[in-house]
This record gives C-alpha cells, structure tokens and sequence, in this order.
C-alpha cells in the first residue's frame, strides 16, 4: 500500500514539473520575475517621496511669498515707539482743541440765556432752596450749620436732650444711661446759613473696652439756607441686652459734608445698664 502512495505522489510531481517547465517557469525565471517585481516596488516609492519633498518645497515657497506681502515695517525700540505715541497723541489733541474753537465761531449761535429769563432754571432753584430770601440770611460762598441739640428719644421716657457744647468733664463721666433691649432714635437740631451744603452726613463709633462694637453712617442730604432750624430723626435702634451688654461705653460722633468740612466733632461716655435711671 505505501510503495503505491509512493509511486503515486512521485508521478504527481513528475506531472507538475513538466507543467512548470511547459509554462517557463523554472527556479531562474522565478527568481528574475521576482527582482523586477521589487525594482518596479522601489522605484514608485522613490517617486512617491519624490513628490512629497516637491509639495514640502512648494509650501515654503508659498509661505516665504506671504511673509514677503506681510510688511511689518521697521522694528524700533520700545522707547522710540512710545516717543512717536507721545508726538501722535499731542498731534490728535492740537487737532481736536482747534475743531472745538472752529466749531463754536462756526456753529455755536446758541444765546446766552440768564436766570431770570429761563423759567426751568427759576423753578429749580426755588424749589431747592425753598423761595429763601438770600439777602436776609446772608448768603456767602461757604456754608455754615450750626448744630443746636442732639435728642435721644425712647418709647415712654421723656426726651433726652443732649446740649452743645458738652462738658469738659462728660468724657470721663457718662453723659446719659439707657435700659438694656429698649428702643431709641436719635433726633438732631441745626441750622444751615450762608449758602447750600451738601452731601451732609453723620457718623458714630461706639467703643467697649476699647474694642469698637458699632459704626453708624447715615447720609443726611443737602439743605438750604434758611432761619427756622432743620430737625432730622433717624431711623430706631435697639438697645443691646444681656449681662456682657451692661457697662460703660464710649462714642465719638461727626457730622461732615461733600467737603469734607466738619461740624461737629465731640466724643463722650455713656452707660447701659439693667434699668432705667431713677429720675
């Protein structure tokens, strides 16, 4: 049985070398048809990179061509650059100063118009100051307000005024005592002369132990001059209540305007205690 398998794959391939050899196809022409086949395979990659190094050149030619229309100009240093920033500056300005004066001799024909001619502008000025009359309260360029008491008012007590000018002796003793957990305000009396002020406003710090425990800043407004005096209240406050709320405290209040100018500046003690003072 094996010597017949033998002899069968033995004639097979007898057959198939005849094939071969009918066909060419011998070991040297196989070996040729291969080493063209790998020339033909390096010379298309040769060309392939061949092209990439032509779009590689093409691109940095394209590229060298716009950095060539994109002109940057001169490069100078920082202090030059800002020298002709200065010169431009200064040249728009001149021209626009000369424009203006041009425009108000060419186009500026509006008339000059007085107080008493324009009605608006009368308006207002009466209704901000009242209809006073300036020749009887004097008036002057600067303004004068002239604080006359500071109240502190309680729900059920009588007013507590307190009169200007403290005494000297009031920062060391307390000028007044209140209840702990009671409601108050505070009600100021002044006068304004001479002229409008403005932006009037009123500031209190209160100290404990030397530790601040309360700021107080309240925009007043702006008055007019006039003979009656002004009285302003401020909104209700309450009192601080409990054991560590109980002592001596010590408080410094201003009244200033827009100008900063002051007018009234006092410092002063005064007491909380568990009840109110026995009159």
């Amino acid at each position: 049985m094996s010597a017949a398998v033998r002899t069968r794959s033995a004639s097979q391939e007898v057959s198939f070398s005849n094939e071969m050899e009918n066909l060419g196809l011998n070991d040297h022409n196989i070996k040729a048809a291969a080493a063209a086949a790998a020339a033909e395979e390096k010379a298309e990659k040769d060309h392939e990179e061949d092209d990439s190094v032509d779009d590689i050149e093409e691109d940095g030619s394209r590229l060298q061509s716009d950095h060539k229309e994109l002109d940057l100009g001169p490069q100078v240093s920082l202090k030059e650059q800002l020298e002709k920033d200065k010169a431009r500056y200064l040249s728009l300005n001149i021209w626009s100063k000369r424009y203006k004066y041009l425009k108000i001799l060419d186009y500026d024909h509006t008339p000059t118009i007085s107080l008493q001619d324009d009605d608006s502008l009368r308006r207002w000025k009466e209704q901000l100051l009242g209809s006073v009359d300036m020749s009887a309260v004097g008036e002057s360029k600067e303004p004068e307000v002239k604080i006359l008491s500071l109240s502190i008012l309680c729900p059920g007590r009588p007013d507590l005024v307190l009169p200007f000018p403290f005494n000297s002796n009031s920062k060391s003793s307390s000028l007044f005592t209140l209840k702990e957990g009671s409601l108050y305000h505070l009600k100021l009396c002044f006068t304004v002369s001479n002229n409008l002020v403005s932006g009037l406003k009123y500031t209190n710090t209160v100290w404990k132990t030397g530790v601040r425990v309360d700021r107080t800043k309240v925009m007043l407004g702006t008055f007019s001059p006039q003979k009656e005096p002004y009285r302003y209240e401020l909104e209700e406050e309450t009192t601080p209540s409990g054991i560590f709320a109980r002592g001596s405290y010590s408080a410094r209040t201003k009244i200033v305007d827009d100008d900063g100018k002051c007018y009234l500046d006092v410092s002063y003690c005064f007491e909380i205690q568990k009840r109110w003072p026995s009159s």
